[in-house]
């Protein structure tokens, strides 16, 4: 038998569920407030787990938010309440990869028959971006404030921390530099947004991080290791959405052993 027969042979005894589904990204759920739905009832329903991502604030099945002590915001103070689905990857980076997003569709043209672009065709135009906005893996709790503020910023470590033009949040140590459209996250996050990055490239043809922004990520994954809560999330995802993450995979295999052994 030569080498490339044995190959073949090897390759049609791997069930194909396992290649198609390791590196594929959400094939469920095309709406963002069923994605919303999906994170309040199948999520997030154990209350030691009920935090928000970037403060850890705690909150109730209603979603209504308990504030850390010492947390204070000069902005969106009315958006505190309860907490909101944070994009770890933004919706707008996402949907720039897309036609519909920058130029518009046929379809999108309102009751007026004036033409409209940007998120809201990408959602009525086109399906690949509709999975990728709802996808359950991207999507977090944060305050709304903490949310609104970050906007589409990427993540970064803001050279210095203490400049008194940014955006921060009392004990919440989110710091926001509006001039420059940077975020620092808290050290508790760190890991999960890595992550959260990582699996978007390994699934999303559409989506590729920068040469920098891939570096810090990859560091963030090392320094900030998966917790079990985070892996217990990726199962209930997996269980709604339909697809692994690949990203966890391993690592989460190690941490069950370990805590088996």
């Amino acid at each position: 038998m030569t080498i490339k027969q044995l190959i073949l042979i090897t390759a049609a005894l791997i069930p194909a569920f396992c290649v198609a589904d390791t590196y594929q990204g959400n094939i469920t759920i095309q709406s963002f407030s069923k994605a919303k739905k999906h994170m309040q009832r199948d999520i997030y329903t154990n209350p030691s787990h009920m935090e928000t991502l970037y403060c850890g604030a705690s909150f109730d099945k209603d979603k209504y938010i308990e504030l850390p002590q010492g947390f204070t915001t000069e902005v969106h103070k009315k958006r505190t309440g309860r907490w909101e689905a944070e994009h770890i990857i933004p919706a707008e980076n996402v949907g720039r990869a897309f036609i519909e997003w920058r130029e518009g569709h046929a379809v999108c043209v309102d009751r007026k028959d004036k033409p409209f672009k940007g998120r809201e065709c990408a959602e009525k135009a086109n399906k690949e971006y509709r999975l990728m906005q709802s996808d359950l893996y991207n999507l977090y709790p944060a305050i709304g404030a903490v949310n609104a503020t970050r906007q589409n910023y990427n993540f970064v470590i803001l050279p210095d921390s203490a400049n008194k033009s940014y955006r921060t949040f009392g004990s919440c140590e989110m710091i926001i530099d509006s001039k420059g459209k940077k975020a620092q996250p808290p050290e508790r996050s760190r890991g999960i947004i890595a992550r959260t990055y990582m699996y978007f490239e390994a699934v999303y043809p559409k989506y590729k991080m920068s040469g920098q922004q891939r570096r810090l990520m990859e560091v963030w994954d090392k320094t900030y290791p998966v917790t079990q809560w985070e892996c217990e999330r990726s199962e209930r995802i997996k269980k709604v959405q339909g697809n692994h993450n690949p990203i966890l995979l391993s690592r989460c295999t190690n941490i069950s052993l370990s805590a088996a052994s």
